[in-house]
């Protein structure tokens, strides 16, 4: 390719990890440097920013913007992983509760707040990441500080909740599904999630993935915004 410094929005799908899109699109776009703009689960979709050659030396810029998701939070089992793709560890019953419970928990979970590190996240602890070191059987607990600026289209169906969230860098969604369920009074986890914009760039003007797949590398350069 003969671009030198550009970004490329992707919509990836659900079961792709962050670094597969990376590697496919080395291959597509014969590339060697190519970088992103925050890590998204293998369960998640939505949107990662691709930076391709010198725009790789911009990506502590871009891992900083605020985010957006939605998700829906599965209330009754609590996994390893915080999300879908664990093992349940606990379960409990599901008490009743109404929208103005959950208002007042959404409320204390807005603004600036300190939330649990998955044991299964890329986080590094000591130089080795914490999912390694939880397969291993050692769960390190750590806690990081946010800010969630908004909670909206927040809807309740039967024991799943739904929702849009606008957080800072450095947000676990897994982490507030787990804190949301543990403040009901209950267990949950994180049953699916979708990253709707980082900063002022949006899904909605991303390139999906399996259109990628469909495409030469010169109908995808169309796509790339030069820096």
């Amino acid at each position: 390719m003969s671009v030198e410094s550009a970004i490329l929005l992707v919509d990836k799908a659900p079961g792709w990890t962050s670094h597969d899109v990376i590697a496919y699109m080395r291959g597509v776009l014969k590339i060697k440097k190519v970088g992103h703009s925050g890590t998204l689960d293998p369960m998640a979709s939505g949107l990662l920013i691709l930076l391709l050659g010198k725009a790789t030396k911009l990506q502590s810029e871009y891992l900083g913007l605020p985010k957006r998701y939605a998700g829906q939070i599965t209330l009754g089992a609590e996994t390893d992983t915080w999300d879908a793709e664990g093992k349940t560890v606990k379960t409990a019953p599901v008490p009743p509760f109404g929208r103005e419970d959950l208002e007042k928990v959404l409320k204390e979970l807005t603004g600036k707040i300190k939330q649990p590190i998955p044991f299964y996240s890329a986080k590094k602890v000591n130089g080795q990441a914490m999912y390694k070191k939880a397969r291993m059987g050692e769960n390190i607990e750590r806690e990081n500080e946010i800010e969630i600026y908004s909670w909206d289209k927040v809807a309740l169906d039967g024991n799943k909740i739904e929702f849009e969230v606008s957080c800072s860098s450095g947000t676990y969604i897994r982490s507030l599904a787990v804190m949301i369920a543990r403040m009901l009074g209950t267990a949950g986890h994180l049953s699916e999630l979708r990253r709707l914009s980082i900063g002022d760039f949006d899904v909605k003007d991303a390139l999906g993935i399996e259109k990628i797949k469909t495409m030469r590398a010169e109908e995808i350069e169309k796509w790339l915004r030069i820096l």
